[in-house]
């Protein structure tokens, strides 16, 4: 395999005007450039010389003891679960989006309205970065308090949600065609004493070309806390099942997909997304130190319907394997270091090793190695 290695920074810089108490204007900018050895044509997203990331302008007020609110513009949005809708810090530069949002929040329910259109990424100035208004992403996604005395003290959340995406022009296997995908699902996460939960589940259906679309995602996961202490010991174990089948053979699609997850949940090396995917992994996360958190997992990895490919995580296929080789698809050996020096300044490293699998390997892919440091400062 031939080796690549690359180097990047980021650098926002932000202004945020209040007027009185209830309207604000705030504009973002970000510079992102990538260079090294072997970096191929990268995304506008992992490459960018300089866009606005971020420019809307909105209002809010308190309706008895509601907070209501609208914002318009373009802004980061990622009112959902991480899996399904996240700012993907792998990226140099956050996922944004343009449109209008709305609000009501109260002490135990709340309620997001959108429709919002994503950004086509170019790697140079502010003026390659335009809306596509072939992508269009709206819905609904809702908030509730659940009662502490449900289990013993717990602090749970239930969001249901109702989404729209659409899509002009999708590829799957061979076709191209309109698609417009509608998700209903929820999300509960929280503490229950030791125990962090993070589950959502949601179904896909709507139509792709003229073909029905018939999808599921269960993202299910959890850590439990070995002490009292913040700093003490979590297992954790994460278990992915999101639907396939459909892409090559003309029937009923059902590939689920999100939006723009957190897919370097399944690998750093954007080997994986929740599409056609069946993972466990189970984790060990320590802190020797107050500052210093380290975590290891290894993930099993199979793919739903042998006769799909397997995705990466920017939703495209590799290339060969619909229909070739087994289930399992490939094992991914990972560690990471969080050492939080200072309220201000953090290092993150990551190291990955990727095991091909026959759904893989009878591809012609092999085994892929990772590694990774980041530093962050705020000032």
């Amino acid at each position: 395999m031939r080796s690549r290695s690359s180097y990047q920074w980021v650098l926002t810089l932000g202004a945020d005007l209040h007027l009185g108490k209830h309207f604000r204007a705030f504009g973002e900018l970000a510079r992102g450039p990538m260079d090294g050895k072997n970096i191929g044509l990268p995304s506008g997203t992992l490459s960018n010389k300089l866009l606005v990331q971020q420019a809307f302008v909105d209002g809010t007020t308190e309706i008895g003891q509601v907070d209501v609110g609208a914002r318009v513009g373009r802004q980061v949005f990622i009112d959902g679960a991480n899996l399904l809708v996240a700012n993907r810090d792998n990226n140099t530069v956050q996922t944004s989006l343009t449109g209008v949002r709305a609000w009501a929040r109260g002490s135990t329910l709340r309620a997001d309205v959108f429709d919002l259109y994503y950004t086509t990424y170019g790697n140079g100035g502010i003026g390659d970065d335009p809306i596509d208004w072939g992508r269009r992403f709206s819905g609904v996604t809702t908030g509730i308090v659940l009662p502490k005395q449900l289990l013993g003290g717990a602090k749970l959340y239930l969001d249901p949600f109702v989404w729209r995406l659409r899509n002009r022009a999708v590829t799957w296997g061979a076709e191209k065609a309109r698609e417009e995908r509608t998700y209903v699902g929820a999300h509960l996460w929280g503490d229950v004493g030791r125990f962090t939960i993070d589950w959502t589940t949601n179904h896909q259906g709507g139509r792709y070309g003229d073909r029905p679309l018939d999808a599921w995602q269960v993202l299910l996961a959890g850590t439990y806390r070995l002490g009292k202490a913040n700093t003490a010991p979590r297992l954790g174990l994460h278990f992915d099942y999101a639907t396939g089948g459909g892409a090559y053979d003309g029937s009923k699609l059902r590939n689920a997909f999100a939006p723009y997850g957190n897919n370097i949940y399944y690998s750093y090396q954007g080997y994986l997304t929740p599409t056609n995917l069946v993972a466990l992994a189970p984790s060990l996360t320590v802190s020797p130190t107050r500052t210093l958190r380290v975590t290891g997992e290894y993930q099993f990895t199979w793919r739903d319907t042998v006769s799909d490919a397997v995705y990466r995580s920017n939703g495209t296929p590799f290339t060969g394997t619909a229909g070739v080789g087994g289930r399992r698809t490939v094992d991914v050996a990972r560690l990471q270091a969080i050492w939080s020096v200072s309220p201000r300044l953090s290092f993150t490293g990551r190291l990955e090793h990727a095991f091909a699998k026959s759904g893989l390997t009878a591809a012609g892919y092999q085994d892929s190695s990772y590694a990774a440091l980041w530093a962050s400062f705020r000032f």
